[in-house]
């Protein structure tokens, strides 16, 4: 009696064991990519549902004004370090400006060697614009045309600078040359 006990217990345990097999094969085969695609669709659906909310919301006149308001701060914010297209002309005579109301000799504007106008990587809108100044001043003059230019809009950045002795005329301070940039808006075609 044992030993008939014991077949049916092992026909019992491998027909079991060879069913788990199958069930497990079924799942990775069946179940497991039809839950993978489940989660997709249930993450585009949060997505889509998030955009179709964020439309409903930007639909009402209050949320338009909201975002027009936005966009005219963030506009003021970009014309405080970019410079247009159409004003690009006019920087020389505002340092020219700068430079007489500091009282500096012997002001000198060129642009740089290695070419006026860099473009800025992956950047369609905005082109950097490279001019060199020299003059001849005191560090008083130095310091406060340096300030002058922090405080101009658009933001003038200093590159570098190089101070040197001006030669014989030494009551008229020292030698400054000054590389500074600028962002330009590139022209847009109309």
């Amino acid at each position: 009696m044992k030993l008939i006990y014991k077949k049916h217990i092992t026909t019992v345990a491998l027909i079991w064991a060879g069913c788990f097999i199958l069930f497990v094969f079924f799942y990775m085969l069946v179940l497991a990519p039809q839950n993978k695609s489940i989660k997709r669709f249930e993450n585009e659906l949060v997505e889509k549902r998030n955009q179709y909310e964020s439309a409903l919301k930007a639909s009402t006149e209050e949320s338009r004004t909201q975002i027009e308001e936005q966009i005219a701060k963030l506009r003021d914010k970009l014309d405080d370090f970019v410079l247009d297209f159409e004003d690009s002309a006019n920087l020389t005579f505002d340092l020219g400006q700068i430079a007489t109301e500091g009282e500096i000799a012997s002001f000198s504007i060129k642009s740089r060697e290695k070419g006026v106008v860099s473009a800025i990587p992956n950047c369609d809108y905005i082109y950097e614009y490279y001019i060199d100044i020299g003059f001849i001043g005191q560090f008083n003059q130095l310091a406060t045309f340096i300030n002058t230019l922090e405080r101009h809009r658009p933001v003038i950045f200093i590159d570098g600078f190089a101070i040197g002795q001006a030669g014989r005329q030494e009551h008229l301070g020292h030698r400054v040359n000054l590389n500074v940039s600028v962002f330009v808006r590139k022209q847009q075609d109309s």
